[in-house]
């Protein structure tokens, strides 16, 4: 671990080695997801975005549907639990970075399933173009790059499991002014 600057308060020194672990957690968690299998990747999306509350169940709640001949669509998850809207996948386990063709290719797709949302995730990260072509479509794409998956993860509890959990407390000062 990084040496920690010697002003900083136990408090400070506990929040930034937290930080350190997580940032090691999120790449470890990359380096994983890149080694497993492009079905995997794509069950695991559908899963993330079930834990976050999208469409109620694992059964369900969305599918993984990504295969030759798929029309550009990797997984469909409901908007929620009526299944009243749908939220079209595309999973890209790429090293490469995402650029804006791609995201062309995935709004046609969306297009051509009459689908308004969708959600590009990958492994890697996304040019500029990418993200400032997604601002100006008329369906709704929202890109999830590896860093942010992986993040989500965390916060989600896929694929991870806690094995500390530290508390700190601090004299509750209105206790002793009660005497």
């Amino acid at each position: 671990m990084k040496h920690q600057n010697d002003n900083e308060t136990p408090e400070e020194k506990i929040e930034s080695t937290y930080a350190q672990i997580k940032q090691e957690l999120v790449d470890e968690l990359i380096s994983t997801i890149k080694e497993c299998s492009p079905v995997f990747f794509e069950r695991l999306v559908v899963e993330l975005l079930v834990k976050m509350g999208y469409g109620g169940s694992i059964d369900d709640a969305g599918e993984a549907v990504g295969r030759s001949g798929d029309g550009g669509i990797d997984g469909i998850i409901k908007e929620d639990q009526l299944g009243l809207d749908a939220i079209y996948l595309q999973a890209k386990r790429w090293e490469n970075v995402v650029g804006r063709p791609e995201i062309q290719k995935f709004a046609g797709a969306l297009h051509g399933f009459r689908a308004r949302k969708g959600v590009f995730i990958t492994t890697s990260n996304f040019t500029k173009e990418a993200k400032e072509y997604v601002k100006i479509i008329d369906s709704k794409i929202v890109l999830i790059d590896g860093e942010y998956l992986a993040k989500l993860m965390i916060d989600f509890n896929l694929g991870v499991s806690t094995v500390k959990v530290f508390e700190v407390k601090r004299l509750d000062r209105d206790y002793f002014e009660n005497d």
